[in-house]
């Protein structure tokens, strides 16, 4: 029964408008790059690092995501680098992908950046039917291809100050079809790659010289779904150790702590509890996620 629900909702997920079709992270705002282009090398920090997030772990053919991820401040050309590759997979379906980013930075007073930036995105979209079969069939939503590769691209502007970033992008702007037989939709529904918009906020908060506190927010939407949202806040002392706790609305709790090394080498986890869509099952209603970051100084 279980694995014919998870079924259920891949799904919904790989062919209705109704889903996100992008990967989030509880961690988002230490990775910069994962939702807005703008803010590659916005902070003045270069770094690398790499995330992976195992959700429900309960449930056979569970979501997982692994992603490697950089951003890169060149302060003489007034430009920033970034980009990140992801390996995304549930039950039978897998996305893996690639975005490439540039942003431009245009000084501003005190320290400050407006950043305007593009990304260029493949990604390759792939069913494995065999996974499939018991539960299912030959239903016609698979249609006739196992796997598609797509090209897109995504935008966004942003403010990065000394305490305040704020930034809104959009990602998959062309909207490429993937292909699939849409017979199953209706109300002019297809399998395609839909636009997601983001709208993001932190502001780090100096309470004492040891001990800083950064609340933060995330909006994501797209048509035809419900806005999602994360916020919650971060506090961190002495640039060594932080915590924090945060609200994924009408889905998760949200726990991190972890340790930044040297202030070069970060290493972070988050425990998501749920409420929703599965905490009706007696085990595996959570995720974890691990982050590793390193910056680069000059």
């Amino acid at each position: 029964m279980k694995r014919y629900i998870l079924s259920v909702i891949i799904l919904g997920a790989a062919f209705s408008v109704k889903a996100q079709q992008l990967q989030t992270s509880s961690m988002y705002d230490m990775q910069g790059v994962i939702h807005n282009p703008s803010t590659a090398g916005a902070s003045s920090k270069s770094f690398v690092g790499a995330n992976y997030r195992s959700q429900w772990s309960g449930l056979s053919g569970s979501p997982k995501t692994a992603t490697v991820f950089g951003s890169f401040d060149l302060p003489e050309q007034k430009i920033g680098l970034g980009g990140y590759i992801y390996n995304d997979k549930t039950g039978p379906t897998s996305r893996t992908g690639i975005a490439l980013q540039f942003a431009k930075h245009i000084p501003m007073a005190n320290g400050a950046k407006f950043s305007v930036g593009i990304e260029a995105r493949g990604l390759q979209y792939a069913i494995d039917r065999a996974k499939l079969s018991t539960t299912l069939g030959s239903d016609p939503a698979l249609g006739t291809a196992d796997n598609r590769f797509k090209f897109d691209a995504g935008f966004g502007i942003s403010y990065t100050g000394k305490k305040l970033q704020i930034g809104a992008s959009v990602a998959q702007l062309v909207q490429s079809k993937l292909g699939f037989n849409s017979a199953v939709l209706g109300n002019g529904e297809e399998a395609r790659l839909y636009r997601h918009y983001y709208l993001h906020g932190a502001y780090k908060w100096t309470v004492d010289p040891q001990t800083t506190i950064t609340p933060s927010f995330l909006f994501i939407y797209l048509p035809n779904a419900p806005l999602e949202f994360q916020g919650g806040f971060r506090v961190e002392h002495n640039e060594l150790f932080f915590w924090g706790l945060s609200l994924r609305a009408k889905q998760s709790f949200i726990l991190s702590a972890g340790v930044n090394l040297n202030k070069k080498f970060t290493i972070g986890y988050s425990y998501d509890i749920y409420k929703t869509p599965i905490s009706v099952f007696d085990n595996g209603a959570n995720a974890h996620e691990m982050l590793l970051r390193y910056n680069i100084f000059k």
